[in-house]
């Protein structure tokens, strides 16, 4: 399985939050080719502003295996992660994170560019499937305008 696999799986997560009037971003968590934990964005749903996608399969991840560390898996992200995730991602330990598109005002690198902020160890993939992911970001803000 490759990583346009799984972000497509990520992208399906994503699509449900569009259909739930959500910004549209999706994630799963792998470990062992296996996804483990799914989220999307659910900040209106639950009335939460934390509830970013990307902390919704780390907190179902953590469930999964009983661990507060997942040196052994990727997360896959449609949108680069803002700040507060990349804060989560760094506490996980998480050993790789993937993301498709870029995010120019509210992803980490904008606060601090050419500064990662990931755990030393944590591998980083950014622009796959890049085109599909921010398509689906622009559909919903053009319709929200």
């Amino acid at each position: 399985m490759t990583d346009e696999y799984f972000m497509q799986l990520a992208l399906k997560e994503a699509a449900r939050a569009f259909e739930e009037e959500e910004i549209p971003i999706g994630a799963v968590v792998v470990a062992q080719q296996k996804v483990i934990a799914r989220g999307y964005n659910m900040t209106e749903k639950l009335n939460d502003p934390t509830a970013h996608a990307e902390m919704i399969a780390l907190t179902s991840a953590f469930n999964h295996l009983g661990a507060k560390y997942l040196p052994d898996a990727t997360l896959y992200v449609t949108v680069e992660p803002c700040v507060m995730c990349a804060g989560a991602l760094y506490w996980s330990k998480i050993s790789r994170v993937v993301w498709g598109a870029s995010d120019s005002k509210n992803g980490f690198s904008r606060v601090q560019p050419g500064v990662s902020p990931f755990h030393p160890k944590t591998q980083l993939t950014t622009g796959i499937l890049e085109t599909e992911c921010a398509a689906l970001m622009k559909e919903f803000f053009r319709n929200k305008r």
